[in-house]
C-alpha cells in the first residue's frame, strides 16, 4: 500500500531515524561535556523545521539554532521549550517576538541590546556574534570586548554565548580557518582577563566539528552533518552518516518517439532513434534546478533514466528506452535510494553546478514531506493529514 497521501504526485521522504542517528552519532564524536546547538534553520534544511527540530532534540541536541523569528515561534508555538538561538538580525518590529517567545537573541548592535535590556521584565541570555573573517554577520573583533563589557552593564542582559563562524573549514588547507580560531581564542582570553566569563562559546560548523576537534568549546552547532551529508569530500566524519531526505515523483505518462522528435521548450533534445520517453511530474516548481535538462539522471525501476530537453516548471521528460515494463505510477527517483541504486543530493549538486545544501533546501512546500519513524512511514490515513496541513499552511 502507498505511503503517499491522495493525489500527491511528488513528494520527499524524510527518515527521521536518519536524524537520530546522525545527532547521536555527532555526541559521541564531541563528548558529554559539548552541548549540541542543531541547525534547523531553512525548514530544517528543507526537511522540515518541526518534526527535525522535536527528534534532534530527543536525540541529545540541548538548543536549537535559527536565522529568523518566524522559525523561533513556530517551534515554540509547536510546544518546544528548549533554547533556541536566533542567530540572524533583529529589527526593532521583532524584539517583543523575542521577548515574548523566550528567544535567545544574537546581538551585535548596541541599539538593539539597549531596546531588549529596556522592554525585558526578566533577565534574558543573549550571544554576541564576532566575524573573524567571513565579513558577513558579526562585530569586527576590535570591538567585541568593549561591547560584552557594555552589555555586561546592561540590566536584564545576560551574556550567555560568544560566537563566530568558520568560512573555510571544509577546504583541505586549513590555514584561514585556523587564523579565525586563533582570533576567537584571544577574544575569549581578553575576556577573560577583564573577569568576564562567557559560559557557552562556540564557534565549529559542521565543517569545523570535523576538522578542528581542538575548536569544540562548550557547544557545537552542526548542520548538514545531522541531516547526513558532509560539507564536501574533505570534511567526511570519522563516523557513519545516515541520509535523511528522498526526493520522489511518478511517471504519468510514457509515450514512443521516432528520430528527429524533439523534446521540451526551445527543442533542445532531438532523439536520433526510436527512444520510449516518460513524462515525470516533477520540475523547477517543486525546487528540481532547471539546470538540470539534459544533463540529469532520474531513477526508476533500480535503473538511471537520462533527462531529456529543458525541465519545465511541473514536469520533466527522461529516456526509458533501455528500462523494460516502464510504465503510468512507476516511482522515480531523483536522489535517494532505489532497488540497490542510488543518486546522491551531491550527484544533483554537480548536475546543476551548486552544492547539496541548496539542492535540499531549495524544495519548495508544494513538495508534501512524508515522515518515516521507528522505521515505518505512516498510514495512508495519517499521510491524508500530512497533505491536509500542508493544504492549510499556504
Amino acid at each position: 500500500m502507498s505511503i503517499v497521501p491522495g493525489g500527491v504526485v511528488t513528494w520527499a521522504e524524510i527518515d527521521l531515524d536518519a536524524i537520530v542517528h546522525n545527532v547521536q552519532a555527532i555526541k559521541d564524536f564531541v563528548g558529554p561535556q559539548v552541548q549540541i546547538i542543531a541547525s534547523v534553520k531553512a525548514n530544517a534544511y528543507g526537511h522540515g523545521l518541526r518534526p527535525v527540530a522535536r527528534v534532534a532534540l530527543e536525540a541529545g541536541a540541548s538548543q536549537l539554532a535559527v536565522h529568523r523569528i518566524q522559525a523561533a515561534v513556530a517551534l515554540r508555538e509547536t510546544g518546544i521549550t528548549a533554547p533556541i538561538l536566533l542567530m540572524g538580525h533583529i529589527p526593532p518590529s521583532g524584539i517583543d517576538l523575542v521577548l515574548d517567545h523566550a528567544i535567545t537573541p544574537t546581538l551585535v548592535e548596541w541599539d538593539t541590546a539597549r531596546l531588549i535590556s529596556e522592554r525585558a521584565e526578566r533577565p534574558v541570555s543573549v550571544h554576541v556574534k564576532i566575524d573573524t573573517g567571513m565579513s558577513r554577520y558579526g562585530l569586527e573583533p576590535e570591538r567585541t570586548v568593549d561591547f560584552v563589557r557594555s552589555l555586561s552593564a546592561l540590566p536584564h542582559i545576560r551574556v550567555e554565548g560568544l560566537f563566530s563562524h568558520f568560512a573555510a573549514a571544509d577546504d583541505p588547507n586549513l590555514a584561514f580557518a585556523r587564523r579565525q580560531w586563533e582570533r576567537f581564542q584571544g577574544i575569549l582570553e581578553d575576556l577573560e582577563a577583564l573577569g568576564i566569563h562567557i559560559p557557552q562559546p562556540h564557534i565549529c560548523n559542521s565543517a569545523g566539528l570535523v576538522a578542528l576537534p581542538e575548536a569544540h568549546l562548550a557547544a557545537v552547532r552542526p548542520g548538514l552533518l545531522i541531516y547526513g551529508m558532509a560539507p564536501s569530500p574533505d570534511t567526511l566524519p570519522p563516523f557513519e552518516l545516515r541520509r535523511a531526505l528522498m526526493l520522489k515523483s511518478t511517471v504519468t505518462k510514457v509515450r514512443d518517439l521516432q528520430p528527429g522528435a524533439t523534446i521540451s521548450y526551445g527543442g533542445t533534445f532531438t532523439a536520433t532513434r526510436p527512444m520510449r520517453a516518460a513524462l515525470v511530474t516533477m520540475g523547477y516548481g517543486d525546487g528540481y534546478p532547471r539546470l538540470i535538462s539534459n544533463r540529469g539522471q532520474v531513477l526508476i525501476r533500480g535503473q538511471r533514466a537520462p533527462v531529456r530537453g529543458r525541465i519545465c516548471m511541473d514536469q520533466m521528460v527522461v529516456e526509458v528506452t533501455d528500462i523494460p515494463g516502464v510504465q503510468i505510477g512507476d516511482e522515480v527517483v531523483a536522489f535517494g535510494r532505489q532497488e540497490g541504486a542510488e543518486i546522491t543530493a551531491e550527484e544533483v549538486a554537480a548536475w546543476a553546478q551548486t552544492i547539496n545544501y541548496e539542492i535540499v533546501t531549495g524544495l519548495l512546500p508544494q513538495v508534501v514531506r512524508v515522515y518515516r519513524r521507528n522505521g515505518t512511514f505512516p498510514s495512508p490515513s495519517e499521510g491524508l493529514e500530512q497533505w491536509a496541513n500542508y493544504l492549510r499552511a499556504v
